[in-house]
């Protein structure tokens, strides 16, 4: 998460019922918007709606998969594990926890061995 992060923005997207679904379902594995939508009950324009504020705020992350016929789609997985907000003295501090998961693009393994060449 960048160092600019907007705490107002932040507090209030983790007050959103539908963002909270997202990163809870993200939590245990990456999944499509398809798939999100159904399981948060929500249509897929809301959860893009949220997977970009997400985006956002550095808490989720985007990845291509490739299906057996060869076409590509995207995948979501939360990158934070925890979110601790703590107020204390009159102001908030917000301290995350955060999950790397580092899953390179065929496409972008394919330029970085084409390039070595």
């Amino acid at each position: 998460m960048s160092s600019e992060c907007d705490e107002d923005e932040l507090l209030a997207l983790l007050e959103d019922e539908y963002a909270r679904a997202v990163l809870s379902a993200t939590s245990a594995k990456p999944m499509s918007v398809e798939t999100l939508s159904e399981q948060c009950n929500a249509s897929e324009s809301t959860i893009y709606r949220r997977i970009n504020r997400l985006e956002d705020q550095d808490l989720i992350a985007e990845q291509t998969r490739i299906d057996p016929e060869g076409h590509h789609y995207s995948v979501y997985e939360a990158r934070v594990r925890s979110v601790e907000i703590d107020f204390e003295d009159g102001e908030t501090r917000i301290d995350l926890e955060w999950r790397v998961s580092v899953e390179d693009d065929p496409a972008d393994r394919f330029t970085k061995m084409w390039e070595d060449l």
